[in-house]
């Protein structure tokens, strides 16, 4: 828990430090630049190896780099729209719906219906918000979901540590289309935030999801993604002056409570 909820404040105050500079180098290059900063960073800490790895292992961390590619690409495009508390519990809506997939129980529907409630809540009478970055956000939502299974995958791996330096590597490259025009807009004021921003939601980020995911399961750890939009939150709002109004509040507590509820439900095993 206490790992995730690292990474979650890593996320939230990179997204905010980010922000600043989206007019400067633009929303995809600013995330892609971190993307490349933190993959240089982790493949010098962590020193992977490249040979005797299966193609199973391969395939897991190939993957896995497409999830975080995704994930930050789409969320960073909805963080452009939307405030940060909202963007985030949309996103948080992929690891539930994954659970939600594999469970057939009627509970689980319910908590659904509850979810779903509280989207409406924080999109209408708490909004309206921007219906492309919402979409965005959901987009996030769907990488956000593999990322969850893979950071267990991959945590609980031979591997490890190292595979997680070689999946960043992969999102690195596979945002370099927008990376490279932004390299010559960089200026010196840049690249501090641009650093901070890369070790903090990139790097540590990361790092800290998938010894999470070493340490317990996809179930525990999706239940415990819903730190990531009530940080969002309150970042949003004491750094970012984004005010919700009180429906968009209550919509997000309920989305988090009712998605941690089908994370957890949907993984219970009967007992014989």
């Amino acid at each position: 828990m206490l790992l995730v909820l690292i990474g979650a404040i890593g996320v939230q105050s990179s997204a905010a430090i980010a922000m600043g500079l989206f007019d400067a180098l633009g929303v995809l290059g600013t995330s892609s630049v971190r993307m490349s900063i933190a993959a240089v960073i982790l493949l010098a800490v962590f020193r992977p190896r490249l040979r005797g790895r299966s193609r199973a292992e391969w395939a897991g961390i190939v993957l896995y780099g497409v999830a975080m590619a995704a994930m930050n690409a789409f969320l960073y495009l909805a963080f452009d729209r939307l405030p940060l508390g909202v963007a985030t519990t949309i996103d948080f809506l992929g690891p539930c719906l994954v659970a939600l997939a594999a469970s057939r129980r009627p509970r689980e529907g319910l908590l659904a219906v509850a979810a779903i409630i509280g989207v409406g809540l924080m999109a209408g009478f708490g909004g309206p918000f921007d219906p492309l970055g919402l979409v965005f956000a959901a987009l996030a939502g769907a990488a956000f979901g593999l990322y969850t299974l893979l950071a267990a995958r991959i945590g609980q791996s031979e591997g490890g540590l190292p595979s997680v330096g070689l999946s960043v590597a992969v999102a690195a490259i596979l945002t370099l289309p927008f990376a490279i025009p932004a390299v010559p807009l960089l200026e010196a004021q840049h690249l501090l935030p641009l650093l901070a921003s890369a070790v903090l939601g990139t790097a540590l980020a990361f790092t800290v999801d998938t010894m999470a995911g070493r340490l317990t399961s996809a179930r525990v750890l999706g239940v415990f993604f819903a730190f990531d939009p009530v940080v969002g939150t309150i970042i949003g709002a004491l750094f970012l002056g984004q005010l919700l109004t009180p429906a968009a509040v209550g919509g997000i507590v309920l989305v988090v409570a009712a998605g941690a509820g089908i994370v957890w439900s949907a993984g219970e095993r009967r007992v014989p």
